[in-house]
């Protein structure tokens, strides 16, 4: 799997409201596509969570929202590392949740700032 290149994806956009929309659309798509087991959370990260785009996020969005994303999403193996498998599926589960809240809030944000 070849991973998404933010930078490059987002770059074209004129607006950075639209730079968001785009982040949080893109990233509730990688969420829908955890929580489904379509992809595993290594995959995620070789993906979407890897540092190239942590990078992008942090300097070019600079948003806490967009950062905690990111931030979230490159722990999520570290969950079945660290915890037993009952607890890690847990914690998995509510981080998605948590990932998927910061998404909406971004898009609603975005709303907001336009009207």
């Amino acid at each position: 799997m070849t991973g998404i290149d933010l930078e490059a994806l987002l770059s074209q956009a004129p607006d950075p409201r639209q730079r968001v929309a785009s982040f949080a659309l893109l990233c509730l798509g990688a969420i829908e596509s955890l929580v489904s087991g379509a992809i595993r959370a290594s995959d995620a990260i070789r993906l979407l969570f890897h540092a190239d785009n942590c990078l992008f996020v942090r300097e070019h969005l600079q948003r806490d929202a967009d950062d905690e994303v990111m931030s979230r999403g490159v722990q999520l193996p570290d969950l079945f590392d660290a915890l037993p498998a009952e607890e890690a599926q847990q914690e998995y589960q509510r981080e998605l949740a948590a990932m998927h809240t910061l998404c909406l809030k971004l898009i609603e944000d975005r709303e907001s700032a336009a009207a």
